[in-house]
Order: C-alpha cells, then sequence, then structure tokens
C-alpha cells in the first residue's frame, strides 16, 4: 500500500478575538525583507480558527494547524494554548 502523509501547516499566534462561539481570531506576526532596502519589516495577518471548547481568551498564545474549510473564513483548528493570558 502507498500511504500518503501530509504534513499540515502550523502557526502560531495571539488570540485577538474570542467574542464568537466556537471561533476565535488569531494574529499571526512575521518578519519580511525589503526586496530594494533590505530592512527587515513586521507583517501580521489575522486568520480564523475553530475552537470547539471554547477554552481561549484574548491574549493567550496558541497553536493552530491547517484543516478543510469549516465556513467561509475559517480553515485552520486549535491544537493547543501554549501560554495563557494574564487575565
Amino acid at each position: 500500500m502507498n500511504e500518503k502523509t501530509e504534513k499540515l501547516k502550523t502557526l502560531t499566534g495571539r488570540v485577538v478575538s474570542n467574542k464568537m462561539d466556537k471561533s476565535v481570531v488569531i494574529l499571526v506576526e512575521r518578519f519580511v525583507k525589503h526586496p530594494v532596502y533590505g530592512k527587515y519589516i513586521k507583517r501580521s495577518t489575522r486568520l480564523m480558527a475553530h475552537d470547539e471548547s471554547n477554552r481561549c481568551n484574548e491574549g493567550d498564545i496558541v497553536t493552530i494547524t491547517a484543516c478543510r474549510p469549516l465556513s467561509k473564513n475559517k480553515a485552520f483548528k486549535l491544537v493547543d494554548v501554549v501560554e495563557a493570558s494574564a487575565k
């Protein structure tokens, strides 16, 4: 048998909104190098993720992984809460 295993994309970011039921918004930051000047610039992306048990709070550092599209904007699911916020 030829079993195909695929490594799914995992990202780490900060929860910026948990106002929806079973959904959170994650802010993922990355550094990119400017093509001409060479300076590193901070870029950020807001991703929606599925949180089945509603365990995330704003400010938590979490790990998410790619999955099949769950809605129009949601194609990631929560894997782990790395660091809980102080709130």
